[in-house]
């Protein structure tokens, strides 16, 4: 059974993400091995609401903030030449990359 590779991004900026996995992609179709994905992982939805009274006098309003958090996976077959091409790729600061080696 041959050696893969998976890979998960994660990143607050949807723009970003997809660009990290077009090129991933583009890696993938000039290398030609096997590549899956990327697929996308539920969306962590992290909300505060706060006050915006600072004192308990007045109407009870409300500020509500959101932050999404979006996940993509990429399994992609282990080739030597790949792997080194995907560890050269410029990622942006915002998106944050795991790779683990899988049977």
């Amino acid at each position: 059974m041959p050696q893969a590779a998976r890979i998960k991004l994660t990143s607050t900026n949807l723009t970003t993400l997809e660009d990290v996995c077009n090129e991933i992609k583009g890696i993938g179709e000039k290398t030609g091995i096997r590549l899956r994905g990327p697929h996308p992982l539920p969306t962590k939805k992290l909300k505060v609401v706060t006050r915006k009274s600072p004192a308990g006098q007045g109407t009870n309003t409300w500020d509500k903030y959101e932050m999404r958090v979006h996940r993509r996976v990429i399994d992609v077959g282990a080739d030597d030449r790949a792997i080194r091409q995907l560890m050269r790729l410029k990622i942006p600061d915002d998106v944050y990359i795991e790779v683990s080696l899988t049977q």
